[in-house]
């Protein structure tokens, strides 16, 4: 069993495709302890903005694919800290991506997601909900996730 609990496909024979996330993960949770993990976004605790150049007229280019892989370093990051190093990304058991743009983002998050992981069997649980807008508009993703990790 992945350190995230068992995966659980519907129909695993019948799914096909890029997917790289399960349908849902189960959980012993007495003998776990629960991270929740708030939305983070491309921001550094110093005020830096990964994914982001400000152009000369005050306007920004912003890149999905780095701002994705900057949330998922600080998560990562956020987890090892919150379990004393016991836990990393693949301690997640569900994450919701929140993002601006799913015709033109969706994709270049996507990569960058399965970077990481790279199978059904170690991703975890997922919904991606294109969103209006985010608290700040440079940002163009914001991850939650739920970790769990060996009490």
């Amino acid at each position: 069993m992945s350190p995230n609990g068992q995966h659980f496909l519907l129909d695993p024979e019948k799914t096909t495709g890029p997917m790289r996330y399960c349908h849902a993960r189960v959980v012993q949770p007495n003998t776990h302890h629960t991270v929740y993990i708030s939305g983070i976004a491309a921001v550094s605790p110093d005020g830096t903005y990964d994914g982001v150049t400000e152009k000369p007229d005050g306007t920004y280019d912003l890149d999905i694919r780095k701002q994705t892989a900057a949330v998922l370093k600080r998560i990562e990051s956020i987890i090892k800290g919150a379990s004393g190093g016991k836990a990393d990304l693949y301690s997640i058991v569900d994450a919701t991506v929140y993002i601006l743009d799913m015709k033109t983002q969706y994709a270049g998050m996507n990569e960058e997601w399965n970077k990481i992981w790279h199978d059904r069997i170690s991703a975890p649980s997922r919904a991606t909900i294109g969103v209006r807008e985010l608290p700040d508009p440079r940002f163009l993703v914001e991850i939650k996730a739920t970790a769990i990790f060996e009490a």
